[in-house]
């Protein structure tokens, strides 16, 4: 059968390319792309031309924000030459949620980018590594998918990157998107879609003018802010993952308010489904509180997101008008 659809697969590492160390008796990543390719059966009867690059050996938990600059740009030049239906990127799945938002917010094809990765490492039984590698690559060279961004892959589900999220440690099932559930499934080798393409709000073209360190600052029962002052003058930008709708101890709030006339301070929940309100809680260190000092509510991005949105803002010099705008974005 010839080849109808083309898909770029990148390995940066991580559980679905672990091997043991005979030295240490422990995995660790070793594994090319084209191993990992070698070892899923039935691809070759699809028709998909692969186009193999061993980009990366290191565990999720270790890739940085450099590591995924590098992926975009070469995802970038990989798909602006028209001939490249889809990318598959694989990857420890430690940190997957976040590379997926990350390359969602940069992407400016129509092209999809399928992440994906394994919760059981190839020395283990069932590990399910092929069967998600599998998956992505007929997710990727689906045109029903173009235009959706990047995408999380695993388990036969799909995900959109602004809602998906690693909710066990060991489980195959660990993704899930609380609030939206995926966009689809794979089924008999076909992706059936269960829900529309995730809206997406225009990627963060422009390039990096500088390097930035946006903190990320969970808070917590007790807690007497001697923490979050260690942050001042150590920052351009921080993401405060509060209580619930976005409330914090009354304690924090001047120190709050002090950072955020210097540096944006964006506010989230640290629940990781549902809205930060705006409006509703009037009390020391509500939401609307907080917002009336200058912090900036994140809508229904989680933490995580939010720091990676923040940060990429930060990246491209974005003031803080425009920050705020973006942000509202997301609470629509």
């Amino acid at each position: 059968m010839g080849a109808t659809r083309t898909v770029a697969v990148y390995s940066l590492g991580g559980t679905i390319a672990m091997t043991t160390d005979p030295a240490t008796g422990s995995v660790v990543p070793a594994l090319s792309a084209h191993d990992l390719l070698a070892a899923v059966p039935g691809l070759d009867g699809h028709g998909i031309d692969l186009r193999v690059h061993d980009f990366r050996r290191v565990p999720g938990a270790s890739l940085t924000f450099d590591d995924l600059t590098e992926l975009g740009a070469a995802v970038d030049k990989t798909l602006a030459g028209g001939d490249v239906d889809g990318v598959v990127i694989t990857q420890g799945t430690d940190t997957i949620e976040e590379t997926a938002f990350f390359l969602d917010l940069h992407h400016g094809h129509e092209q999809p980018i399928i992440v994906t990765g394994a919760m059981r490492n190839p020395t283990m039984a069932g590990p399910d590594g092929p069967a998600n590698l599998y998956a992505a690559v007929l997710a990727a060279s689906d045109p029903q998918l173009r235009g959706a961004g990047a995408l999380v892959v695993l388990n036969d589900e799909i995900h959109a990157a602004r809602h998906v999220r690693k909710s066990h440690t060991t489980s195959p099932s660990a993704f899930t998107s609380p609030g939206a559930g995926p966009i689809g499934r794979i089924a008999e080798d076909q992706v059936r879609l269960t829900a529309a393409l995730p809206h997406r709000y225009g990627p963060l073209t422009r390039p990096r003018s500088r390097e930035v360190r946006v903190g990320l600052y969970t808070v917590s029962l007790g807690d007497d802010g001697e923490l979050l002052a260690a942050w001042d003058g150590r920052c351009d930008g921080l993401v405060v993952a509060a209580f619930g709708v976005g409330h914090v101890p009354q304690r924090l709030v001047e120190s709050l308010e002090r950072l955020a006339a210097r540096v944006p301070v964006v506010l989230s929940s640290r629940i990781g489904k549902g809205p930060v309100l705006t409006r509703t809680y009037g009390f020391p260190g509500s939401e609307k509180d907080l917002i009336s000092r200058g912090l900036i509510p994140a809508g229904d991005l989680g933490p995580y997101q939010a720091r990676l949105l923040l940060h990429g803002l930060l990246a491209q010099d974005a003031d803080r008008e425009t920050i705020t705008e973006k942000f509202s974005l997301f609470a629509r």
